[in-house]
């Protein structure tokens, strides 16, 4: 069973930072490209980020590139978002998911709560 935590969120200033942390199990992590998400309220899903398999590609949503980064530690079973210059539009509920362009359909966490406010 695939199973994904998601960690890290939390309640940040404009320009702020966070890292957010997703560990996964059920699954062989190494072998799957893997994505985060968003939905802010009342909105719909928003691919925001994914890296493939190895790492070393990575893709991201024109409205965060620039400042989040993403990456993964295959021997931890872990893929992390880096967030940073955070604005007022990056408040969502974030989840990670496996799959490149991850969408919908893509099993998810509980997700980890992102509030920008000051």
């Amino acid at each position: 069973e695939v199973q994904l935590v998601e960690s890290g969120g939390g309640l940040v200033q404009p320009g702020g930072s966070l890292r957010l942390s997703c560990a996964a199990s059920g699954f062989t992590f190494s072998n799957y490209a893997m994505s985060w998400v968003r939905q802010a309220p009342g909105k719909g899903l928003e691919w925001v980020s994914s890296v493939d398999s190895g790492g070393g590609v990575s893709a991201y949503a024109d409205s965060v590139k620039g400042r989040f980064t993403i990456y993964r530690d295959n021997a931890k079973n872990t893929l992390y978002l880096r967030l940073d210059s955070l604005k007022t539009e990056d408040t969502a509920m974030y989840y990670c998911a496996p799959g490149y362009f991850a969408d919908s359909d893509a099993p998810r966490g509980q997700g980890t709560q992102v509030t920008v406010s000051s």
